[in-house]
This record gives C-alpha cells, structure tokens and sequence, in this order.
C-alpha cells in the first residue's frame, strides 16, 4: 500500500542524516522520484527509510521538517562561526545521555547522596589558577597523583576513575549505544557537560584520539564547575571567541599543566620535539596538551605552534589504535562505572523494570546484563 509523503520530509530524513540520493539508491531505487513527489513508496519502505536514516518514522508524516535544537547550549564552532546543524547520532547521544542523567538524579535521591558543592562553585570572573587548584585538590588529579601512572594513557584512565569517585557520571564511547554502524564524528564534536548538583555528566567522544580525550574531560569539568550545561569543541587548537569556552579551556590547560611550573621546566635550547616528549612524560599528560602549554607560556608563535601541532596530530593519528578489549569493561566506560553499577543495583533489587535498564544500557539479552553486573562484582 503506497503511503502520502511529502517529498520535503524525505529530503530532510536524508540530508540529516549526511546521505545522498546516491548513498542510498541501491536501498531505494526510486528515491529520486519520491523526493520529487512523481511516485510514493509504501509504508514498508518508509518504515526501512527511516531506520537507514535514523528518523522517527512519525516524523516523516509531519506537515513540514521539524526543527531540532540541541538541548543544551551548543558552542560549537567552525572558524568562530556557529555550527547550525546537528547529526542524528549528536542529538540521540544528548538525548540518551539527558535520560541516564535523570534515571541516575532519582536513584541519588533514593539513597539520599548529598548534592555535590562544586557544581556551579565557579565564575567566569573567577581566578584560572585558582579554580584549576580547586578542581585538583577534589579530583586528587595532581602531579604527585600521576607520578605513580607509567604512561598518559593510565593517566587518563586514573583522571576518568576519580571524577566517577567525586560523584561524575563519566561517559566515553565512539558510537551511539553499542551499534559500531553508528560511529560519533569527532569532527562535529568531542564532548558534552550536563551540569546536575545530584547527577553531574560529561561525555567525551570515544571515537577522538586518546590524546584529545584528556582535555575534554578537563574542559567539560570546569563546565560543571560553572554549573553550566554545554556542547562544546573543547579543542586544544583553537582560541575561542566565546567567554564561557575560552574560561573552560584555560582552566582545562592549567588543570592538567599548570603554566608557572611548565615555564620553569620548558628547556628552550632542546629540539622542540624532543622537549614536547619528555615534558609529557613529566606531566603525565599528552604531547598535544604539552604543545599547547608551551604556546600558551610565549614559547612557540602562532604560526609555530599550529605546524607543530598539526605534525603533531598527524602522527598521533598514523599510530596504530588498540584492539577492542573487554566487552564489559568497554561497556562500563561507555555508560559510566558509577551509572553501571547503580543501574544494575536498582534492576536486581526490582527498583528498575530490566527493559528500562536494557534500554539505556543498549543491550538486548539479560545474560549479557548479568555478565555486566559479576564484572562490576556482583554476585548474580
């Protein structure tokens, strides 16, 4: 049975989901001709239409293209200029993220968690090298803390572990869900702060070089520092226009590097690259922040930095990437050790319906949920 369309939903699905008439042909050989409204497909064919493009189908029954906003404030840029638009997996993400965050704001009220104080403890007027202090002594994240990590690496993973320890739903995964088809593009963003005094939630896009990731943590905490939700670029490359990104970047840098100890150990007389390596391995942090602290110190001119940067990035991103390890494990950085456990403690004791847990987790089979929760030490 042939259903009524109209051709501008059509092309909105498509468009919003980045495809082309082309991308999507040999699915949908008459495409062209619904999008100019000379033939109608069947509610079989919208219905396969709408998940290929990962549009409601409901929507496509609509008089006109809706209009999306993210939900939070978006301060993407390209060029300083405003981002207009946004994938189906950004907004699903959000979306997702948004209901975790209130599934996870009702259990902290179950157990009666205290609010956490430094949500919102921040102002843009506030001292950088103090908030960045502020935010070291409660993340326990200082020079002395990373000693102990042989690499950056382990010390992101050490950074992740006690933002979770403070009271933050840490969140790092490349796709949306569990569907590897649906990979997040760093490209269009790195991560997001969902500022909360009960469920504080960032997410960094897993899909993002390790060495980004560490600066988008530091750059979404100090978002929640300020009490602000936010959509952001959170990149180590650009000097924002925007006050609230330029704030969150510089108490991101000095967080991680702190400027006065980074000028007293910079060795201007050493081979750049070989300064740059040695004072990760001294921070514990990666080379990239470590160029751009060295930027931020007057050691390196623009033009200077930006090639060292971009050579920088380009052998950061020729190294080979790490295989896919643990599904659970995985799964747990993916949706937050904190989250994880309080969703599998609440399902077990009949709090949560298992479809609702099923659902946030996006997983499908209870003895996939079981295996989550021995690894998370319980016994099931």
């Amino acid at each position: 049975m042939k259903v009524a369309v109209r051709p501008a939903l059509l092309r909105w699905a498509r468009e919003r989901a980045g495809k082309t008439v082309d991308d999507l042909k040999a699915r949908f050989p008459k495409l062209n001709l619904w999008e100019r409204g000379e033939s109608q497909p069947t509610l079989k064919q919208i219905e396969g239409f709408a998940k290929v493009t990962y549009a409601p189908v409901g929507y496509l029954f609509l008089s006109e293209p809706p209009v999306e906003r993210i939900p939070i404030p978006d301060f993407r840029t390209v060029n300083n200029r405003h981002i207009a638009h946004a994938s189906p997996n950004l907004l699903e993400m959000v979306y997702l993220c948004q209901q975790r965050q209130a599934w996870y704001r009702e259990f902290a009220r179950s157990v009666r968690d205290e609010p956490q104080t430094f949500i919102g403890s921040a102002r843009l007027d506030s001292s950088i090298e103090a908030t960045a202090e502020s935010m070291r002594e409660a993340l326990r994240f200082d020079l002395d803390a990373r000693r102990d990590c042989p690499t950056w690496t382990e010390a992101l993973r050490h950074f992740i572990a006690q933002a979770d320890a403070l009271g933050v739903l840490v969140m790092c995964s490349g796709v949306v869900l569990n569907n590897n088809r649906r990979q997040l593009d760093p490209d269009e963003f790195r991560g997001f702060a969902l500022a909360d005094d009960l469920a504080p939630l960032v997410f960094i896009n897993g899909a993002d070089t390790k060495a980004a990731q560490m600066f988008t943590l530091a750059h979404e905490l100090a978002h929640l520092w300020l009490g602000q939700s936010a959509l952001s670029d959170a990149s180590l490359s650009v000097l924002p226009d925007n006050a609230v990104e330029n704030w969150s970047n510089r108490v991101a840098a000095e967080l991680l590097v702190p400027l006065q100890m980074l000028r007293v150990e910079f060795r201007p007389d050493e081979p750049l690259n070989e300064e740059v390596s040695r004072l990760a391995r001294r921070f514990k942090v990666s080379t990239l922040v470590i160029l751009r602290r060295i930027f931020d110190a007057d050691r390196l001119s623009r033009t200077e930095f930006r090639q060292a940067y971009d050579a920088e990035l380009e052998r950061l991103g020729a190294m080979p990437k790490g295989g896919g390890g643990d599904f659970y494990l995985t799964q747990a950085a993916r949706v937050s050790r904190r989250f994880a456990r309080a969703l599998v403690e609440s399902t077990l004791e009949g709090r949560t319906l298992y479809r609702d847990a099923f659902r946030m987790l996006g997983i499908s089979k209870a003895e996939t949920f079981h295996e989550l929760g021995r690894s998370l030490h319980f016994s099931i």
